[in-house]
């Protein structure tokens, strides 16, 4: 396994900022040729980023054939679009290794959970907005296309997603900081950083295909925002495909005992489903490349 820290620390980012792959060893004796590859943002409300939501999943997906990688991404006092830069940058990186760590270029998915499935679904959102990739250019210092930053695939757990009614506000506060509107990043000046932070209202038909979970329990991430976000979703004709459970707090991760905290209030069975159904998600819409053609 091609385990290793990788600096994505660029202007205005934090010290700590870095990519931690889980990438599985190629084989001839093997007849995979090529993995997905799963980039997780864990959750923490932008305050800091969740151990119960990062090396765990990653071992996850890579049980499940894929390769992971965990982005230790800037938080507060860092600000909007640190993190997002850091996680586009993530994935230029996973791109420009893909032949040699055996990826499949077109199948490079971001996972997130609580405010990680809101900078996943950041990406999701604006990876074609100028912006973002005329920023990347400038600050890593070489070109880098909407292309190369473009994710094929989103995973958002529990997600945070607006910044509305049903927002989780210091999530929000955080990622927003001293920032009041969205001018230097919208092409509609005038419009509240709080509104363009909404993902609901970002949605459009170039956002890729997305599975989200919730829980009709969350006191936390209220499960209005995974409704929020599906419906804007359907809206533009993106698949999705949603699961909601009955029971359950916020920041489950597995919903097992290798993902639960201190006292054990995380440890949810049936909520363990999700790890099989976003794995038939996965092999229906991103299957591994074979070598002999299947």
């Amino acid at each position: 396994m091609i385990h290793e820290k990788i600096s994505i620390k660029m202007k205005g980012s934090e010290e700590y900022a870095a990519l931690y792959t889980y990438i599985q060893d190629y084989s001839v004796n093997l007849g995979v040729e090529k993995r997905p590859m799963v980039i997780i943002c864990p959750g923490g409300g932008y305050d800091h980023t969740s151990d119960r939501e990062a090396e765990p999943l990653a071992l996850t997906f890579c049980a499940m054939g894929l390769n992971a990688a965990v982005l230790r991404y800037s938080v507060g006092p860092s600000e909007f679009p640190i993190a997002l830069s850091e996680l586009a940058y993530a994935v230029s990186i996973v791109r420009e290794n893909a032949e040699e760590w055996h990826v499949d270029k077109d199948r490079i998915l971001v996972q997130g959970s609580s405010a990680g499935g809101h900078l996943a679904g950041c990406l999701g959102c604006f990876w074609d907005k100028s912006f973002l990739a005329k920023l990347l250019t400038e600050t890593v210092g070489k070109e880098i296309t909407k292309e190369d930053i473009k994710p094929n695939g989103m995973i958002l757990n529990y997600p945070v997603i607006s910044a509305g009614t049903f927002g989780h506000a210091r999530s929000m506060e955080k990622i927003m900081g001293k920032l009041e509107t969205a001018d230097s990043f919208s092409e509609v000046k005038g419009v509240p950083i709080d509104e363009f932070l909404s993902l609901e209202k970002q949605v459009t038909e170039n956002v890729p295909p997305c599975f989200i979970w919730a829980t009709f329990e969350d006191q936390t991430v209220p499960v209005e925002n995974s409704f929020l976000m599906a419906s804007a979703l359907r809206q533009a004709g993106v698949s999705t495909e949603l699961h909601v459970y009955a029971h359950g707090c916020h920041g489950l991760g597995l919903a097992t005992p290798l993902t639960a905290g201190n006292v054990g209030k995380e440890i949810y069975p049936e909520v363990n489903t999700w790890v099989n159904l976003v794995k038939n998600w996965i092999e229906g819409n991103f299957p591994l490349t074979l070598k002999y053609g299947i």
